[in-house]
């Protein structure tokens, strides 16, 4: 490939094949999955059973298959406990146990095969490769390693590309920075709430966080690297290249940036992608707004088949700069069909708020809260900063609701909170909530 950067591929003919090409791998792959779905899948068997589907179908029916949403699974779950009837294999064959964080409702637990697993270790090679890690680098992971899936594959996978792996697992913040100060690593695995967190707590050891040596840092479980504001701010802290990536822990690394940084793209090697309007559940046209469904092809052992994420995205699959012919995600997810925030009637995501807070450096933190006060909601943001004076706040609030006015037509109550009060998360972070309707 004319231009390409060939040493940011993990499988340089895969990420490049023309459309059509890339059409029949994926063809190939899902032919094998719909034959030991229907074979052993109980789950899967009733489904595509009760539409009409006994063999086999290509990709150009795809849609009659039916959609499979997390309700769906969480109800099969709890009806066929303790891991649901979305088994593929007996269960002696199952060598991993894993489940969602919980942040959204009732965690999922998720099973996979030792093959399975190792699929998912290898989207983490395209997450690595594309971001620049090379054999010989330095892979701090600063994660509690718990039975969220996380940074579990990011770890193995670095292992197996020849990379030091180190885990921050069972650590404090400050032993992981004083792990990171003695040991050198070159690149950080995190959260992006969590990185900013490390930052801020090494500013109170005294640590300057961007003289540690961490060239890349790649950031999963929340929307935050994605936000322009947010990755500027974890750029300046550790003099790195900060990159998004997305996944599922249902459904495994789903979308990492190139170089270019232009949004995600989609493993289309392991993923089939399909995007919808999630009112009328109808395919939208690339350039359009709509949900990501998704159809896994490697971990078969727990598949999940046009599987609706929730995610609000913008998909064009143009041929990237890079080279890749990977569908890209224009931007990066947009936010969550369930997110949005509605507030006397102006429709806004998380995620918009969270870049024009992220604008102001003296924002350490913040938390929103959407709530009904005589028949009108209304939107309270709790600001943290750092030691800042009473005057100087107001100014600062000032300049927060101008901009929040101006580009968000919202104007929400501002609080400013101590230092030190509003919470920190490794994992996943919840900043916006609603509270019950006041009488």
């Amino acid at each position: 490939m004319a231009g390409a950067n060939q040493t940011s591929f993990y499988d340089q003919r895969l990420e490049t094949l023309p459309r059509e090409e890339l059409r029949k791998f994926q063809q190939r792959r899902f032919r094998k999955l719909l034959q030991q779905v229907l074979e052993s899948n109980s789950f899967y068997r009733q489904k595509l059973q009760a539409a009409g589907i006994h063999k086999p179908i290509p990709l150009s029916r795809l849609s009659k298959i039916p959609f499979t949403t997390k309700e769906e699974v969480v109800a099969d779950q709890a009806a066929h406990p303790p891991f649901g009837s979305n088994l593929t294999f007996p269960m002696e064959a199952y060598t991993r146990l894993h489940q969602t964080s919980g942040t959204t409702g009732v965690p999922m637990r998720w099973l996979d095969t030792t093959e399975g697993f190792q699929s998912f270790v290898t989207q983490w090679k395209f997450v690595l490769c594309a971001a620049g890690v090379r054999p010989g680098d330095r892979i701090f992971a600063a994660f509690s390693f718990g039975p969220f899936l996380g940074f579990w594959g990011g770890f193995e996978a670095a292992h197996q590309m020849g990379c030091l792996a180190i885990t921050g697992g069972g650590l404090t913040t400050e032993q992981r920075l004083t792990s990171m100060r003695d040991n050198h690593p070159t690149v950080l695995l995190a959260t992006p709430t969590y990185a900013l967190r490390l930052a801020e707590v090494a500013r109170s050891m005294g640590i300057d966080s961007s003289s540690l040596g961490i060239r890349i840092s790649i950031h999963a479980g929340e929307p935050g690297a994605g936000i322009p504001a947010t990755r500027r701010r974890i750029e300046q802290a550790w003099g790195s290249k900060a990159y998004d990536h997305c996944g599922l822990t249902e459904i495994g690394a789903t979308g990492y940036e190139c170089q270019h940084q232009l949004g995600p793209h989609i493993n289309e090697s392991e993923f089939i992608l399909e995007v919808i309007d999630p009112a009328t559940c109808e395919p939208v046209a690339d350039g359009e707004r709509g949900e990501v469904v998704l159809t896994t092809l490697g971990r078969v052992g727990s598949p999940l088949i046009r599987y609706r994420t929730g995610d609000l995205v913008v998909v064009t699959r143009e041929r990237c700069i890079c080279a890749r012919t990977f569908a890209l995600l224009q931007g990066g997810i947009l936010g969550r069909s369930d997110d949005m925030i509605t507030v006397r009637g102006i429709n806004v995501f998380p995620s918009a708020i969270e870049n024009i807070l992220r604008s102001f450096p003296e924002v350490v933190e913040f938390q929103g809260e959407v709530a009904r006060d005589r028949e009108m909601d209304e939107m309270l943001l709790r600001l943290e900063t750092d030691r800042m004076p009473e005057e100087q706040q107001r100014s600062l609030g000032e300049r927060i609701a101008s901009e929040m006015h101006t580009r968000l037509s919202l104007r929400p109550r501002l609080q400013f909170m101590p230092p030190g009060s509003l919470p920190r998360a490794e994992l996943k972070s919840r900043r916006f909530r609603s509270s019950e309707t006041k009488p």
